[in-house]
């Protein structure tokens, strides 16, 4: 699967940290979290957080790094041999139709700590990496479907940031507002374009 990002590794304590932070970031949302939150879910002092991130958003910026990679990770798990099938499911995890709470949970922190990108360097520059990563993990699909001859000849790019526009619109919608329908009615229209811009029709 192409990237734009070299693949991350990770130390069991950072792992640990990641799954604390993430946690923490279910439970209290970004407004309210602190490291002392962070650690609670460690079960481990403040010291050990620290000496691994200087800063809360230090700290948060290596939490969506983490969330970049094990989302690639699923993605190349679960995925198989059928293109089409594959766009789909990135489409469905990025944007479930019927998300549970803990989907809701997690696009509501995310479009959180995207709003800290509009005043923050460090956050806009990983949201620019993680879109990236998003868009070539797409156009890798669609170029797969091309070069098998499952979808037509057209410009993956194009389509990459198409879908990716899409998905954050909807996923951003959702989070700030009562539409619920909305992100339902964005995906049945993401659907109607990937079939008319990439399946083969029979004339």
């Amino acid at each position: 699967m192409a990237t734009d990002s070299p693949e991350t590794h990770w130390s069991t304590a950072e792992e640990e940290i990641m799954e604390a932070t993430y946690r923490a970031l279910l439970e209290h949302g970004y407004a309210d979290l602190s490291i002392s939150r962070i650690a609670d879910e460690l079960e481990k002092s403040k010291a050990a957080i620290y000496y691994h991130y200087d800063t809360k958003d230090d700290l948060l910026v290596a939490f969506l790094a983490f969330a970049a990679d094990r989302f690639e990770e699923r993605v190349h798990t679960e995925t198989g041999d059928d293109p089409a099938a594959d766009l789909e499911h990135v489409v469905e995890k990025l944007l479930p139709l019927q998300p549970d709470e803990e989907q809701r949970q997690l696009q509501a922190v995310l479009v959180g700590l995207r709003s800290q990108a509009v005043t923050n360097e460090t956050f806009r520059e990983q949201f620019t990496q993680i879109d990236e990563r998003l868009a070539a993990t797409i156009r890798g699909i669609v170029d797969r479907g091309i070069d098998e001859g499952t979808f037509r000849d057209i410009d993956s790019s194009r389509v990459a940031e198409h879908v990716l526009a899409t998905i954050n619109g909807a996923m951003y919608g959702r989070a700030t507002t009562e539409r619920q329908s909305a992100a339902a009615a964005a995906r049945v229209s993401l659907a109607s374009y990937v079939d008319a811009e990439l399946r083969r029709h029979r004339e």
